[in-house]
């Protein structure tokens, strides 16, 4: 299980990579294995902003549909439609290429809320 240091997490299973005032947000390496083989993945096109823990989007794996949950408030500024076409690659590169979507975060206070990597840990019981 690969849960890189450099990261923050959510309870909810999804990764932060901050980068300047843009976050970067995907699914973990433990929330991939744990949903299997993805097979979709819905975000709305009309979506604009995002609310820290409100649902933005969908996966949908072989065996269920999960929601995907903004880490943090703010303008999307991108969002990965590659996916769509291979949703696999979250599966095979989850903090690479499996990337969902940038937020350009409008509360560094909510920065203070996301998991260290060894709390990540500690919460899956690694």
């Amino acid at each position: 299980m690969i849960i890189p240091d450099d990261l923050k997490y959510t309870k909810e299973h999804e990764w932060v990579r901050i980068e300047g005032n843009v976050a970067v947000v995907g699914i973990t390496d433990h929330a991939q294995s744990e949903l299997g083989d993805i097979v979709y993945i819905d975000i709305p096109n009309d979506i604009n902003t995002v609310r820290k823990d409100e649902s933005f989007g969908t996966i949908e794996a072989v065996k269920t549909v999960a929601d995907i949950f903004a880490p943090l408030s703010g303008k999307i500024i991108s969002v990965n439609r590659s996916i769509n076409d291979n949703p696999e690659v979250v599966n095979k590169d989850p903090y690479g290429a499996g990337w969902i979507i940038k937020i350009e975060f409008s509360n560094k206070e909510e920065l203070d809320e996301l998991l260290t990597a060894e709390q990540y840990k500690q919460l899956i019981g690694q």
